[in-house]
């Protein structure tokens, strides 16, 4: 795919079912061992009254759809914002979302909204992405710089 190929109000997205396994797995990976994430007891009595997943868990899946889907491979990460209004629990679906809201060909940079919503539509995650568009190292992409 080519910058120009880009074109604003651009979407893609990617849908998880968050398990078991997600939540130990990513403790496990980062180390982050928070009770309220892997300790059932103690997250009973917390004011979520259960176990959810980690946030970074769940903005995680915005990672995929940048990576892998829009812009795709190739793409590089500048920027992420996030903020995180709903918990996650093992059982929920989460969908991630980007759409391109804005185009800036002088860096080959692409802005995006970044969401999160659980299977109920409810936005879980908001926030905004800007992503390096550089699938090949060309002149251009050497020109542009990060």
């Amino acid at each position: 795919m080519q910058y120009s190929d880009f074109t604003l109000g651009q979407t893609a997205s990617v849908t998880k079912t968050i398990t078991e396994f997600d939540i130990s797995a990513f403790a496990g990976i980062t180390g982050d061992m928070n009770p309220l994430h892997v300790n059932a007891e103690w997250a009973a009595r917390s004011r979520f009254g259960g176990r959810i997943a980690h946030g970074m868990l769940t903005a995680s899946f915005i990672s995929t759809v940048i990576g892998m889907h829009l812009p795709g491979p190739g793409a590089v990460y500048l920027k992420q914002s996030l903020t995180f209004l709903k918990p996650v629990r093992i059982g929920d679906t989460v969908t991630a979302r980007g759409e391109v809201i804005e185009l800036i060909p002088a860096r080959r940079w692409i802005r995006l909204r970044t969401t999160v919503e659980n299977q109920n539509g409810e936005k879980v995650v908001d926030g905004e992405a800007l992503v390096l568009w550089a699938p090949l190292e060309t002149n251009d992409s050497k020109r542009a710089g990060v």
